[in-house]
């Protein structure tokens, strides 16, 4: 690991920013958040809801905030733009990766190549203990893109806490199965606070769009408050 610490690699969702704080968690300074920002709205490898707000995510945890366009569209460009992000001198990389071999395997050949170690501590654990101790260690997760059938528009913009993760585990065993912590494209999420933030996101407008299969919730507007005075609503 270098002296400025690790790179992670953060959408704005629950899993990156976990993975993040749990490599803290056992010695391992984040140094920065790094966000990829692709063409197109449904890319190969990356988050793409509310990408911006990442940087007030890494105000609100002290991190330093680099983003990189990816140019072009498509698997090729993707993976390149993964790989210009993490050129430089070996070091720990974290990433949310669950589930998806498509996703681990283009990480960690990059990682590979250029001599880093991959940190994936959620991969290959089950889909309700992920989304536990996401909850359990305190994160704020709100819902802001679903594409699933089970998924009803009026989830969008809700907390995502031990009761709606209950709801969430009974619509993939009633109406049709789903990965219950949205590692295949089910949902998107974005956190809006956790203990390790100085200070809170507070989303001032919000633009809520439905297409066939899909509806999301795109922020327009946020700002940092402090923890003080916090309202516990559990919808945006």
């Amino acid at each position: 690991m270098t002296a400025s610490g690790a790179t992670a690699l953060v959408s704005g969702g629950k899993d990156s920013i976990y993975a993040a704080y749990l490599a803290e968690t056992q010695g391992v300074e984040v140094g920065e958040l790094v966000t990829l920002h692709p063409e197109e709205e449904d890319a190969w490898l990356f988050h793409t809801p509310n990408l911006p707000l990442v940087a007030l995510q890494a105000q609100a945890w002290g991190k330093r905030h680099r983003s990189v366009a990816v140019a072009g569209r498509g698997e090729a460009a993707e993976s390149e733009a993964l790989r210009a992000a993490l050129e430089g001198p070996p070091r720990v990389v974290t990433a949310g990766a669950i589930a998806s071999s498509y996703q681990w395997a283009r990480l960690d050949r990059v990682c590979f190549d250029l001599g880093h170690r991959l940190y994936a501590p959620l991969w290959g654990k089950e889909a309700g203990r992920v989304v536990r101790e996401e909850i359990g260690a305190g994160l704020d997760i709100r819902l802001v893109h679903l594409a699933a059938e089970p998924l009803t528009p009026d989830l969008l913009g809700r907390r995502l806490d031990l009761g709606l993760l209950a709801e969430l585990e009974r619509r993939s065993a009633d109406v049709r199965a789903v990965h219950v912590a949205g590692e295949g494209g089910e949902y998107e999420t974005l956190v809006v606070d956790a203990p390790f933030f100085a200070s809170r996101l507070v989303l001032d407008a919000v633009e809520r769009t439905e297409r066939p299969g899909t509806s999301r919730l795109t922020v327009r507007r946020a700002h940092l408050a402090p923890k003080a005075g916090r309202s516990g609503a559990e919808a945006v």
